[in-house]
């Protein structure tokens, strides 16, 4: 499991474990019942503390993608694509909502909203 994490990405450390390991879930990179690295082992290969992954496995296990047995470690579960489709359509709607305040205060126009889309969507699914 690749993990890559940036200091100066302005994403807290245990989000961007998260979403890394979200989306080797979701492409299959990591498949049901695989094992996790331990926290303490993923700390000390990020250099990072326990704390942050603490936190990152919490999250996971609490959104379903992962599930911990005490004594032998956490591993990947069986997702339910639709449901986890939902949630990132929940996530989205609500980054959206903070857009369209900001396109409002800033007098951006609905179409120069629907340009940029277009654009950072293009250039993020090439």
């Amino acid at each position: 499991m690749d993990i890559i994490i940036s200091n100066s990405s302005g994403v807290a450390l245990y989000e961007q474990i998260e979403e890394q390991i979200k989306s080797q879930i979701m492409t299959g990179e990591l498949m049901e019942g695989d094992a996790l690295p331990s926290m303490r082992v993923l700390a000390k290969d990020l250099k990072i503390s326990i704390i942050t992954t603490k936190r990152a496995y919490e999250d996971l296990e609490r959104d379903g993608f992962i599930y911990s047995v005490t004594g032998k470690g956490s591993f990947v579960k069986g997702i339910n694509s639709d449901i986890v489709k939902e949630n990132m359509k929940f996530a989205i709607q609500e980054l959206l909502e903070n857009a369209v305040d900001k396109a409002i205060l800033g007098k951006v126009t609905l179409d120069e909203m629907r340009e940029m889309l277009e654009l950072l969507y293009e250039d993020k699914s090439m």
